[in-house]
């Protein structure tokens, strides 16, 4: 009978506390806080999505597992750190907006949304000190999505998965061609970085019949390309008064609770901006990382 010795280190405490404060985080918020409509769903979804993978990534380290998984270990644990950072990140700001801010609930109600809040913003923290931990340090030898191309990758699909649904509701992209464009360049680049990151994870890279280094320093050059005239024609056909649009807020927007159309607008504005400075030190990262491997 084959024995399990758990082995302490600052890694595992690490992730059972983020394993505790995402199971805390969903639980008070499912149980006490009152918690509807999409927002909600999403901030729910972020928590237990992280609280299962972290279990999972427990279970088969404790049980040592690692050479039995169909996915490459070096690769995935630290990819999920960073998807669940960005998850618990994102709910820890939205649900306060949309269900503590300017709302009028009974205490009871109030005190688990505070709750959740709380222990989102941990599990934050210690995603974040997982990622720190577990990122490949300068000289050593690690997979590819501990390196800061790879994490970048990780931001690179979460900000656009962000852009789609701030796009979507209401949809916001079929005005004008000019913003037709902009969709394609978010979908464009967002499926190829996932591929990337799905191929790092699953260790295809290496059945690719050119350079892997070589094609991330391409695509790179094109992401930053195609992000930079997103961020230039975005705002001009959403906030130009010569294009249907409005450079000031509605009045609307002052009474609405959460994010009104507008806000959202503007919201996909910053976001392309910063995707577009994401791939722009990608593109630094994987310049370097061609001149260092040829």
């Amino acid at each position: 009978m084959p024995l399990v010795v758990l082995k302490s280190s600052r890694l595992m405490w690490v992730r059972l506390a983020a394993l505790l404060f995402t199971c805390v985080a969903f639980s008070v918020a499912a149980h006490g806080g009152n918690v509807s409509g999409g927002m909600g769903d999403w901030s729910i979804f972020c928590w237990a999505f992280s609280f299962a993978g972290t279990l999972l990534v427990l279970v088969v380290e404790v049980m040592g597992l690692q050479s039995r998984t169909p996915v490459s270990w070096t690769n995935f644990p630290i990819t999920f750190a960073c998807y669940a950072l960005l998850l618990c990140l994102s709910a820890s700001i939205i649900f306060p907006l949309y269900f503590l801010k300017g709302q009028t609930v009974h205490s009871e109600v109030r005190d688990h949304r505070i709750a959740s809040t709380v222990f989102s913003c941990l599990a934050t923290v210690a995603y974040f000190v997982e990622v720190s931990l577990t990122r490949a340090q300068p000289g050593e030898v690690a997979g590819y999505m501990a390196t800061v191309p790879g994490l970048l990758k990780v931001c690179e699909t979460f900000v656009a998965s962000v852009i789609f649904v701030f796009v979507s509701d209401p949809i916001s992209y079929d005005s004008h061609p000019g913003v037709k464009w902009c969709m394609a360049v978010y979908c464009i680049c967002f499926i190829i970085s996932a591929a990337i990151v799905v191929m790092c994870v699953g260790e295809c890279t290496g059945r690719l019949p050119f350079s892997f280094a070589r094609f991330l320093s391409a695509y790179a050059l094109l992401a930053v390309a195609m992000y930079l005239s997103a961020t230039i024609i975005w705002p001009i056909f959403k906030f130009d008064s010569r294009y249907s649009g409005s450079s000031s807020r509605p009045y609307a927007c002052q009474i609405n609770q959460g994010l009104c159309p507008w806000d959202k607008l503007v919201t996909v504005a910053v976001l392309t901006a910063l995707n577009f400075l994401i791939y722009l030190a990608d593109l630094a990262y994987s310049a370097r990382l061609v001149f260092v491997t040829a």
